[in-house]
C-alpha cells in the first residue's frame, strides 16, 4: 500500500529504476560517482606515466601548442579551469620556463602566454605518452565502447 491507500502495481516507475530497487538511493549506481572514480583511475595512470606534469598543466601546454598564444583569461576557458585556478598553473610552468608571459600590446592589463621553446620540446615528448595514457585508460572498452563513451561524455560536458 502507498501513503494514499492505494495498492502498489509492477507499474510502478520508482520500482523499475535501478537506484530504487533496493530502497532508495545507492551511491554506486550515480553517475556523479561513477565518473569520479573513472577519473581517479585517469588521473592514477597519467601520474604514473607523466611525473613530470599535472594534468592541468599538460592540458594548458597542449591548448597553447594547439591554438598559439593566448591570454591567461582565453587559455583558462579553452582548458575549463577557473581563473584562479589557470594563474596557478601558468605561474608553475613559467617558473619552470615552460611559458612565458608578456602584457598585451591592445591591453597592458591581459596578460599574453605562449610556449616557449623548452615548453615545445616537453610538450612533444609529452603528447605521445598523453596519447598511451588515453588508451590505457580507455582498455577496458572495445573501439565502438570507447567511441560512445567519449561521444556522451562529449555531449553532457
Amino acid at each position: 500500500m502507498t501513503a494514499s491507500g492505494n495498492a502498489t502495481t509492477d507499474d510502478d516507475p520508482a520500482e523499475r529504476r535501478p537506484e530504487r530497487a533496493k530502497g532508495g538511493y545507492r551511491l554506486t549506481s550515480q553517475a556523479g560517482h561513477l565518473l569520479r572514480r573513472a577519473n581517479q583511475r585517469h588521473l592514477a595512470i597519467f601520474s604514473a606515466r607523466m611525473p613530470d606534469l599535472t594534468p592541468r598543466q599538460f592540458a594548458a601546454l597542449a591548448k597553447l601548442k594547439e591554438e598559439g598564444p593566448a591570454s591567461q583569461n582565453q587559455l583558462g576557458r579553452a582548458t575549463s579551469m577557473d581563473a584562479a585556478t589557470i594563474k596557478g598553473v601558468i605561474d608553475r610552468l613559467a617558473r619552470r620556463d615552460l611559458v612565458a608571459t608578456e602584457p598585451s600590446l591592445e591591453d597592458r592589463r591581459r596578460l599574453i602566454v605562449s610556449l616557449t621553446p623548452q615548453g615545445a620540446e616537453l610538450f612533444a615528448r609529452a603528447a605521445p605518452i598523453a596519447l598511451e595514457i588515453t588508451e590505457e585508460t580507455l582498455a577496458p572498452l572495445d573501439p565502438d565502447e570507447r567511441r560512445t563513451l567519449t561521444a556522451l561524455l562529449d555531449r553532457i560536458s
